[in-house]
């Protein structure tokens, strides 16, 4: 096209097509949008994981830690309820997904900010799409390779009353028994004699 320059194209009938319109970013209700609106007890600004560390059902438990590490990875604080650990975990997982099949009331399950995000699969699908990542944010962070102070991250500890015996003595006021020691079970610690550590739980 011989003869042509750039001034030749100054009046040309076709119109320039319109700029792309910028993408607005997202707020943060339309991050949570997904979600279901569950909190659990404490959980309003924090990640509540209900987990497992038996090795009774090796899928579970790799689902497990395979939720704790991604955390991990992230670099945020969570909270980690043992339900192997608290029966009273357990029963507190059961009402919060009261309603739902059964199969939701299995470990792991997580919940941010008080919406619920569901189990392994779920959490880590948001990870790959970068939702779970933008619902962290604003959230405290823990530093590579610090641990609880209290606990060593174990999450219990041995109960103050009864050193994880479970049982307590107790001595009787009551007239016709006073003086009159009797072994209770201990009202401090759950079934297997520890107690929540005080500090990261």
């Amino acid at each position: 096209m011989e003869g042509l320059d750039a001034d030749s194209f100054r009046f040309s009938p076709l119109p320039l097509p319109p700029p792309k319109p910028k993408p607005k970013p997202s707020s943060k209700k339309e991050n949570l949008d997904p979600f279901e609106r569950i909190c659990p007890p404490s959980g309003e600004n924090r990640v509540v994981i209900y987990t497992t560390t038996l090795r009774g059902v090796r899928s579970t438990f790799e689902a497990c830690c395979a939720v704790r590490t991604a955390f991990e990875a992230f670099g945020v604080s969570f909270c980690e309820r043992d339900v192997s650990m608290d029966s009273g975990f357990k029963q507190e997982l059961r009402d919060l997904l009261k309603g739902k099949e059964r199969e939701e009331t299995v470990p792991p399950r997580v919940f941010v900010k008080g919406f619920y995000v569901g189990g392994a699969e779920e959490m880590l699908r948001a990870a790959e799409e970068g939702l779970l990542g933008e619902l962290l944010e604003g959230l405290p962070r823990k530093k590579m390779g610090a641990v609880c102070d209290g606990c060593g991250d174990m999450r219990f500890l041995p109960c103050f009353r009864c050193n994880g015996s479970c049982k307590t003595a107790v001595l009787l006021k009551e007239e016709g028994h006073k003086g009159r020691t009797v072994v209770i079970k201990c009202a401090h610690c759950n079934e297997n004699g520890l107690v929540v550590c005080p500090i990261c739980s």
